[in-house]
């Protein structure tokens, strides 16, 4: 995408921030989306189309099946884990990392824009 098409553009023509979120599969492919600024991360992913996302729970954290991955440097910028996603997350199919956490509970700030969320194997 070119700078003059990309989110940019957008924003300066709407006024609005559109930020691109770059899912990785575990084969290293990555899949980029157009988010909303206070969309959770699984809206987003489930909205483009991201097959590894699940969500069965529809973002209650209720489930883990929107599970992912997120390292630094974009980790210590997100909020930090909550009591009740930390216990989601011992209930995750995939193996729980330090970089573990449930995308229904992440809402999309504009400053994500390029934030790279790795995800897991399986969900269910």
């Amino acid at each position: 995408m070119s700078p003059a098409s990309g989110p940019p553009l957008l924003a300066a023509i709407t006024g609005s921030i559109v930020p691109k979120i770059i899912f990785v599969n575990p084969d290293g492919t990555e899949q980029v989306v157009q988010a909303t600024v206070d969309q959770s991360l699984m809206e987003a992913a489930i909205g483009g189309g991201v097959n590894r996302i699940v969500g069965e729970c529809g973002g209650a954290c209720q489930c883990a099946t929107c599970h992912v991955y997120i390292g630094e440097p974009w980790k210590s910028r997100l909020p930090p884990v909550g009591p009740d996603e930390d216990a989601m997350l011992d209930n995750t199919v995939s193996d729980r990392s330090p970089d573990s956490r449930l995308s229904c509970g992440i809402k999309v700030r504009a400053d994500y824009d390029g934030l790279i969320v790795r995800l897991p194997e399986r969900q269910i």
